[in-house]
């Protein structure tokens, strides 16, 4: 076996560890970036509109999304090339963390609804008492 083989396999094996390291570092920048538990469960807020605005900031999932793409784009890299000795981990990490950022989103989507749908129900309701007191007059 020729040097240059061996200089080439040994550079093969130092990239796919840089690789592997590369995506790990980036699901766990990913991870950081998710909302805390806590911020989402706990609230100091006086009134339901209050609640909701701050659930809603608190289902921000910041740079998330950019951190799993590129734990994505560098897993895809390393699997074309069969860089990983051992890949289902990342695979299994990657696709959990994409379905708990799929259910964030989600619920941010439907807080967001649910806190522009709220102050219009008060309202109507505020209507609908104003007129029923018109009615007792």
């Amino acid at each position: 076996m020729s040097q240059a083989t061996l200089d080439d396999d040994e550079l093969f094996d130092e990239a796919a560890t840089e690789m592997r390291e590369d995506v790990e570092s980036s699901l766990a920048d990913a991870r950081e970036a998710l909302p805390g538990a806590d911020a989402v469960w706990d609230t100091d807020a006086d009134n339901t509109l209050g609640v909701l605005n701050a659930l809603k900031g608190a289902l921000d999932t910041g740079d998330a999304e950019d951190h799993l793409r590129d734990a994505k784009k560098w897993f895809a890299m390393g699997k074309k090339a069969d860089a990983f000795e051992d890949a289902d981990d990342l695979e299994a990490d990657i696709a959990e963390l994409e379905d708990l950022l799929e259910d964030i989103v989600t619920a941010h989507e439907q807080v967001s609804e649910l806190a522009s749908t709220v102050p219009e129900l008060r309202g109507a309701l505020e209507d609908a008492e104003s007129a029923d007191d018109e009615d007792d007059e």
